[in-house]
């Protein structure tokens, strides 16, 4: 198989042969667009249409994701992966990690001391008539990426939330034909690239005990995805030592 054809492959998770995903893509009618227009029909669902959230495991296969409804940056990244395959662009996943910095009030308070320093993350890599471009800017949904610009107004940057951006209220997250990003800054270390996100897990699984394991699947995620839930309702939480969300500020006030 020549490397072209790997980076339009099905494998065990981007199966996107699944009756969900063929449906979904009959449904919308994706193969009759431009190659443009199919990259950004699909960025606009993945982004947009799946909430940001956090499934059982990472290494779900895209109609999981699908099924779920709801992911975070390698679990929408590889339904992202399956749709644009699907609709014969191609595709491949860069690996990274990312300082758990970035996921301060998301992860609750009580049990953050005990998440890894670094956390596995990935975006996708595209191929456009321009050449390869970066895809991260889908992690966050348009409705949560909201609730953080409307609660951090003052603040031009931010690491934390599920955001790691310098340009807050304005970040690259639209499909325009090039790179987008929302967690660029707090990247740590750099994987390269993979044809499948198989071959990526293959050789970087996040790092859980056996207990810390079941605890995130069982409680710490759905306490997560409570949280997350919670801020794109406009409830942003104050975290000791991150900008300080608009209405403490005025609740500061009124207490003076």
């Amino acid at each position: 198989m020549s490397a072209g054809d790997r980076l339009l492959a099905t494998t065990p998770i981007l199966n996107f042969n699944h009756p969900s995903i063929t449906q979904l893509i009959e449904d919308r009618g994706w193969k009759a667009l431009s190659q443009h227009d199919r990259i950004g029909a699909v960025y606009d669902f993945v982004r947009n249409e799946i909430a940001f959230g956090y499934n059982r495991a990472d290494d779900i296969p895209a109609a999981d994701v699908l099924d779920d409804g709801f992911g975070q940056c390698n679990t929408k990244g590889t339904l992202l992966m399956a749709l644009l395959r699907a609709v014969g662009v191609r595709c491949r996943l860069h690996g990274f990690t990312i300082h758990k910095e970035l996921q301060r009030g998301v992860v609750p308070e009580l049990v953050y001391p005990l998440a890894p320093n670094e956390i596995v993350h990935s975006w996708v890599e595209v191929e456009t008539e321009m050449g390869w471009a970066n895809l991260e800017g889908f992690i966050l949904d348009a409705e949560f990426l909201l609730a953080l610009q409307s609660a951090f107004t003052d603040s031009p940057s931010l690491c934390g939330y599920g955001a790691g951006t310098d340009c807050l209220q304005a970040p690259p997250v639209e499909w325009t034909g090039g790179d987008t990003y929302i967690q660029e800054t707090g990247i740590a270390q750099d994987f390269g690239t993979f044809d499948a996100p198989d071959e990526f897990y293959a050789a970087h699984q996040q790092s859980f005990s056996f207990v810390k394991g079941i605890l995130y699947r069982h409680i710490i995620r759905h306490w997560m995805n409570t949280r997350v839930r919670r801020i794109r309702s406009g409830n942003v939480p104050q975290i000791p030592g991150l900008a300080l969300p608009n209405h403490k500020h005025e609740e500061s006030r009124h207490a003076s």
